[in-house]
């Protein structure tokens, strides 16, 4: 089956990217490098996030 990211998790990404993140890895490396990212900034965060996202 392929992997499809589906809107909800795109919609929370965007504007919680740590939640999403977390929805998809669990509590993990991932998820402590998206928190340092939205820490040091809103975009970083997100666009890690929807790397995430898009390759797990």
């Amino acid at each position: 089956m392929a992997n499809t990211v589906g809107c909800c998790e795109i919609i929370i990404a965007f504007f919680l990217p740590f939640v999403g993140v977390f929805m998809r890895t669990g509590c993990s490396c991932d998820l402590l490098i998206n928190i340092c990212l939205c820490i040091l900034g809103w975009l970083p965060g997100v666009i890690h996030a929807y790397y995430i996202l898009a390759n797990k």
